[in-house]
């Protein structure tokens, strides 16, 4: 583990931590340092170290007032007698209310969380909206707004992506029916996977395709069917690639490419993902780009025609031209 990924993973548990202190110690009053730590479950020396963060919470504003209070020197010094002092954090003690329109936001942003969320975690999403939504019902004159049901679509992908998951977890092939768009065809595959990624607001598969003998990413909203197989993965287990810069690297299977845009064609720069782009003279644009498929660029550049070409690398150029001229000899 990173030290980042270790210190998030710290800041993140310290927080759980303290959300369950702050309760426990308004139920039990006054308590004995060594006595809460051996309650919560952690040291005495963890708990101390959580109650001195707990002295820069409280309501916003940051004042002194407005955080709270606890007495370190009953548990630090010469005069120490090891009781836990919280004041100033009666609000915590009242019951959470929220007001109409506070309530509307938080059961829409659980909505979205529980449209990406493991069938764990939509368990205990569905249980927090039940009550806001039965709350929000009771305590409003106003009529209930029905945010409807999620669209079969949206609940196959989360069952697909479900599946996936599990095979990952069991090392299990997968065999896909995918639909490529670059060819208008349905292809059937036989995958590795290796996990579910995101990028550009997609997601995808990451895994091994036996058929192109290469990893290959796979949007789910193409994968037509997806059967988990009793056959392990017959490539070594690796974690999914890092899509933060983008869907494709110059380490994958790519190749860079450079291509002259006329006006017409600037278009592609707000479509496609491109390494960089360059103004030249009369508003055309040189523009960077990676490309996993020739084919793909084959046929971008038929669109494109004549207002686009191959600048690097002059070979991909030249089989551009002759599919071109093969193409217009189909209409001779």
């Amino acid at each position: 583990m990173s030290a980042a990924s270790g210190a998030s993973s710290g800041a993140k548990d310290q927080v759980a931590r303290l959300l369950t202190l702050v309760p426990y110690l308004h139920t039990h009053g006054q308590v004995r340092l060594d006595e809460a730590a051996t309650a919560l479950g952690v040291s005495p020396d963890q708990l101390l170290g959580d109650l001195k963060v707990l002295l820069m919470c409280g309501l916003p504003g940051g004042y002194p007032d407005d955080l709270i209070d606890v007495d370190l020197d009953a548990l630090e010094g010469p005069e120490a007698d090891g009781v836990i002092r919280v004041s100033n954090a009666d609000y915590l003690a009242r019951p959470l209310k929220l007001t109409p329109t506070e309530a509307t936001a938080i059961i829409v942003a659980l909505r979205a969380l529980r449209s990406t969320a493991s069938e764990e975690t939509r368990e205990v999403v569905d249980r927090a909206l039940a009550k806001l939504e039965a709350a929000a019902a009771e305590g409003s004159a106003a009529p209930q707004i029905d945010p409807g049901e999620e669209s079969p679509e949206r609940l196959d992908q989360v069952r697909l992506e479900d599946d996936l998951q599990d095979a990952v977890a069991r090392q299990r092939q997968v065999r896909l029916t995918y639909f490529v768009p670059s060819r208008d065809e349905q292809s059937e595959r036989t995958v590795d996977p290796r996990g579910v990624v995101t990028a550009h607001g997609f997601r995808y598969l990451d895994a091994w395709c036996h058929s192109a003998e290469a990893p290959r990413l796979f949007r789910l909203d193409r994968i037509r069917s997806a059967t988990v197989l009793d056959t392990a993965i017959q490539t070594a287990p690796e974690p999914p690639r890092d899509l933060s810069d983008g869907l494709f690297t110059r380490s994958s299977d790519t190749t860079p490419v450079t291509l002259g845009l006329g006006r017409e064609a600037r278009w592609i720069v707000e479509y496609y993902p491109v390494e960089a782009v360059r103004t030249r003279r009369g508003g055309r644009l040189e523009v960077d780009l990676l490309i996993a498929d020739e084919r793909w660029l084959q046929r971008l550049l038929l669109r494109l025609a004549p207002h686009a070409r191959v600048l690097s690398p002059p070979e991909l150029q030249e089989r551009f031209l002759d599919s071109a001229r093969t193409t217009l000899s189909l209409y001779a």
